[in-house]
């Protein structure tokens, strides 16, 4: 009989693995922080500008994530924002 193991492993199926959903919530925590004016304004216009690029491309929220993770890491950490930071790096060891 073979163990049941309910960990997720992105190298055996992406089953079980919510990367949209948690790039969507990544997004809106990014979204605030910047509506929140949190960070230095260069990050809004940088965010604002390769968002304008995302969407004019047609990229999902999980492709830009993938783009931007060195950046979203230093915002999020520029902001305090810890539950940005740990999301961001779920997303990274699950889905990128």
């Amino acid at each position: 009989m073979e163990k049941s193991d309910n960990t997720v492993d992105r190298y055996v199926s992406f089953e079980g693995i919510k990367c949209n959903q948690n790039a969507d919530l990544l997004i809106g925590m990014l979204e605030s922080n910047l509506n929140n004016q949190l960070g230095d304004d260069r990050w809004h216009t940088y965010f604002s500008d390769k968002r304008n690029q995302q969407h004019q491309r047609g990229h999902d929220n999980l492709h830009f994530i993938g783009n931007q993770l060195n950046m979203l890491f230093e915002y999020f950490k520029q902001c305090e924002d810890q539950p940005a930071l740990d999301l961001l790096y779920k997303i990274e060891q699950e889905c990128c």
